[in-house]
Formats: C-alpha cells, sequence, structure tokens
C-alpha cells in the first residue's frame, strides 16, 4: 500500500463528473479507488442469495427484479470507483434510479391480488426513468441525479412507515432498521464530501490499514447496502404476510438476515 495521495493508474486520467476522498491508485495500479470498489460486494453477494431463495419459494418475479437490480447497483459502481470513467459512473447512477422506481413498484403493490400487475404504475416508473435517463444525459449534473433520487428514497420511506404504523405495527423492528443503517450511510457521505481534506491529511500519518477505516465513502456503500437489502425483505414481508404465507427472518451464522418463507397452511 502506497502513501495516502493520487497517483496515475491502469485505467489513466479520470473522465467522471464526480471523483471521491479516496486517493487514487493507493492501494492498487488496477484499481482507482479500492475500498470505494471492493465496498460493492455488499450490493453484490446477499442480493443474489435473495434472489436465489425468492425463486426456490416460488415468490412474485418482481422481488426477483428488485434483488437483482440491488446487484446491478453494486455491479455498476464496482466498475465506476474502478475506473473513474464517465461510462461507469453512468452505470453505476442510472441503475440507482431504476432500482428505486422497482422498490416503489414493489412497496406500492403490496396489497394487491397474487400475481397482478399494476399496468398504468409500470408506465408512469417507466416513463420517469427514461425521462429523468434522457435529461442526466444531457445535463451531465450530479446534483440533479442526487435530487431525482433522493426524491424516491422519500416516496419509498414514507410508504414503509405507512405500512409499520397503521398495517403490520410489529413489522416496526425491520422498517426502522433498515431506514436508520441507511440514513447512517447518508451521514458517512455527507462526512466523506465536508472533510475530505481533513480526512486525507489524517490517513497520511496513519498506517494504510487504519487509514481504509476512515473512507466513509466505503462506509456508505456498507450501510447504504444493508439499507436497501434490508427494506426489500421489509417489502418482501409485507407482501408475503399479505397472501397468507408464513415469512420469518432468520439470520446466516447469527448474523446475516434472510428471509424463509413457507406457504399459506391448507385448510
Amino acid at each position: 500500500m502506497a502513501p495516502a495521495a493520487d497517483r496515475a493508474g491502469y485505467w489513466g486520467a479520470p473522465t467522471s463528473t464526480l471523483e471521491w476522498c479516496e486517493e487514487n491508485y493507493a492501494v492498487s495500479s488496477y484499481v482507482a479507488e479500492f475500498w470505494n470498489t471492493v465496498s460493492n460486494l455488499i450490493f453484490i453477494l446477499p442480493p443474489i442469495y435473495g434472489a436465489i431463495q425468492t425463486y426456490k419459494d416460488g415468490l412474485e418475479k418482481r422481488y426477483l427484479a428488485a434483488f437483482f437490480c440491488l446487484t446491478a447497483v453494486g455491479l455498476g459502481s464496482w466498475c465506476f470507483h474502478m475506473t473513474l470513467k464517465y461510462e461507469m459512473q453512468l452505470l453505476d447512477e442510472l441503475p440507482m434510479i431504476y432500482s428505486c422506481c422497482v422498490f416503489v413498484y414493489c412497496l406500492y403493490e403490496c396489497f394487491k391480488h397474487k400475481n397482478s400487475v399494476n399496468y398504468p404504475l409500470l408506465f408512469v416508473l417507466i416513463t420517469f426513468s427514461v425521462i429523468v435517463s434522457m435529461i442526466y444525459l444531457n445535463l451531465k449534473e450530479p446534483v440533479f441525479h442526487q435530487i431525482v433520487y433522493g426524491a424516491l428514497v422519500s416516496i419509498i420511506v414514507l410508504r414503509s412507515v405507512y405500512i409499520v404504523l397503521w398495517v403490520y405495527p410489529w413489522l416496526r423492528g425491520l422498517g426502522y432498521t433498515s431506514l436508520s443503517v441507511f440514513l447512517m450511510g447518508f451521514f458517512f457521505w455527507n462526512v466523506d464530501n465536508i472533510f475530505c481534506d481533513k480526512l486525507r491529511g489524517l490517513r497520511e500519518k496513519m498506517p494504510p490499514v487504519v487509514g481504509a477505516v476512515t473512507q466513509f465513502h466505503a462506509w456508505w456503500h456498507i450501510f447504504t447496502g444493508l439499507g436497501s437489502y434490508l427494506h426489500i425483505l421489509l417489502s418482501l414481508y409485507t407482501r408475503t404476510l399479505f397472501l397468507k404465507y408464513r415469512p420469518k427472518v432468520k439470520f446466516v451464522f447469527g448474523i446475516w438476515p434472510i428471509l424463509l418463507v413457507e406457504p399459506p397452511k391448507k385448510h
């Protein structure tokens, strides 16, 4: 590991409209932002397991889409932080919008008949995604993306709060944990942006492994990845309860939460 300073690397000069606080090519000459890259594993691996479990349980394909969209965000973010290329930045940011639209659809369709399809809502969300993509591709303004993403997250939060307050109050623990973890990630994202110069100066005085702990954009990935995964569990738990299934949250190795769904009891 090299001292905390930007270096030249395999992918050449960055072309992205954003760069984060992590020092470029400080760990590997093949990975522009090492910690911001590998922290995306939390977006990639757990949702794949969730998708497999959802398929095995014979649940609706919209939740397969939700898990795979989260994995797509992780893969796009991996490519972006590995290369700092503009094309890879789009592969990160646009799936964030699309995945939120899938989350919105799942959450607002929790209390409908099994395998029902809300074509008007689908049309609105797809049209919205296309319009946002076209504007962003022409505008190339990260703040626009952040505002749209924040608005979608707010819609998801409001619906989630409604469900855990007035529909299934016993899901408050899962709902509030998901929200709290996500907000903690947002806090770290802001710390990384606001105090970048101080953090870089601090890392110059630290051993590299210790300095890795101060890579707060990587912590943003970890906390928002977990928060988003927990949100899908909340949405899926709500949906399967409504359909009279018997969902249960289990912990793999006593650490990682998964949802196991048993079919409705036969009378």
